[in-house]
């Protein structure tokens, strides 16, 4: 069996398998391990949906990313035999008007400086366009008719399935365990399993794992669990598109994201913002407890009472791999040659998929995108 590549990938998640498919595009053979099977269920990628959406605030750099990823999925949608990317719009609710420094104020205003054009909404606005809400509970807010949700367990299926038709070597059930150097490089990776395999060029993308091969980023990179919710009601009509859209509402004080119903699932998933917990990706519960529960019956309650009955059909814990400053970390080691490390940037990562790929390769081949290089990080500079 053939086990020395150009190029091996650790990790088949959004963004080891995009780095695959584009180093193997540029005429690099390409190898990627991944524990299994896949999409690994345990992966941050794999889940019913994910929020594509334009907003980072204040930020102008990543939304500028994100009109070109958002241009990428939509090409996906064409490339594909299903439709994997849902245009719903994004709304963003305030319970107190928008001030400047809070995320939605800071989206709007630079939605507006992009050219791009958000629908201000007062309170009667967000009642009449979106009657699920409950009325008067917010009293300011957004809608951006871009943007709207990823089925990314399916993404992520898809993507496997092209790298494989392309000719990456996908090893399924292999857990790289240790690195090993040769000539001053990283040239050698260890398995559970017992096999070694070489590689010019070592691609680390084992999200929330990437620490623990990597234990030098662990000061800066760790793994968070932020609690899921997957709600199913009878009465769907309330939180079907365009009734219904992805949101954000009060995300600046531990608020709430969510989406419309799920085409195939039929299912409402919500999320906590900002109340994730320290876990390890091996060996803590990914479980929900208590407190957040009752977390999340207080929102419906203030918020979207025509779920107060639903069901909980589901939750989890989402790991996402968090650097201390927010970025992605897109870096190649600056004492190991031959290593780059690709992963970090929480669980916002996954809507940036069809141009990450191109940012890892140019960085394995030198040129490194600045924001997401590796860097000096400290906890004053942490978000």
């Amino acid at each position: 069996m053939l086990t020395k590549y150009d190029v091996v990938v650790i990790g088949a998640g959004i963004f080891g398998i995009t780095a695959a498919i584009e180093m193997n595009n540029r005429g690099y053979s390409v190898a990627v391990l991944d524990p299994g099977p896949l999409p690994n269920p345990l992966a941050a990628s794999n889940d019913i949906s994910k929020a594509i959406r334009l907003e980072h605030g204040a930020d102008e750099a990543a939304m500028i990313m994100m009109e070109r990823a958002l241009a990428g999925w939509e090409r996906w949608n064409s490339e594909s035999a299903e439709k994997l990317y849902h245009q719903t719009g994004t709304l963003s609710l305030s319970r107190e008007p928008m001030a400047p420094d809070s995320f939605a104020f800071e989206s709007y205003q630079m939605l507006l400086r992009r050219d791009h054009q958000p629908i201000r909404l007062s309170s009667d606005d967000i009642a009449r366009r979106f009657p699920a809400w409950k009325a008067g509970a917010f009293s300011d807010g957004y809608f951006y008719p871009a943007g709207g949700y990823v089925e990314s367990g399916r993404a992520l299926a898809w993507l496997v399935q092209m790298a494989e038709i392309e000719g990456v070597a996908l090893y399924v059930g292999q857990t790289a365990t240790a690195l090993a150097m040769a000539n001053g490089r990283v040239t050698v990776i260890h398995t559970q399993e017992g096999q070694s395999f070489n590689a010019d060029h070592v691609i680390i993308a084992a999200g929330a794992w990437t620490p623990l091969l990597v234990p030098e980023l662990s000061p800066v990179m760790q793994a968070w669990g932020y609690p899921l919710f997957y709600l199913k009601t009878a009465d769907t009509t309330l939180f079907t598109p365009p009734h219904f859209a992805i949101f954000a509402a009060d995300i600046n004080q531990n608020g709430w994201c969510g989406f419309p119903i799920h085409p195939r699932e039929g299912l409402i998933k919500i999320a906590q913002h900002q109340l994730g917990q320290r876990l390890h990706p091996s060996h803590d519960s990914r479980a929900v407890n208590d407190v957040d529960i009752r977390n999340l019956h207080t929102f419906l309650d203030s918020a979207l009472p025509g779920l107060k009955e639903a069901t909980i059909t589901y939750t989890r814990r989402c790991l996402a791999c968090t650097t201390l400053d927010g970025q992605l970390w897109i870096g190649n080691h600056p004492t190991r040659p031959g290593l780059t490390v690709a992963a970090g940037g929480g669980n916002h990562s996954f809507q940036f998929a069809p141009i990450l790929g191109e940012i890892i390769a140019d960085t394995v081949e030198g040129l490194p995108f600045a924001r997401f290089k590796w860097r000096e990080v400290v906890e004053e500079t942490a978000v």
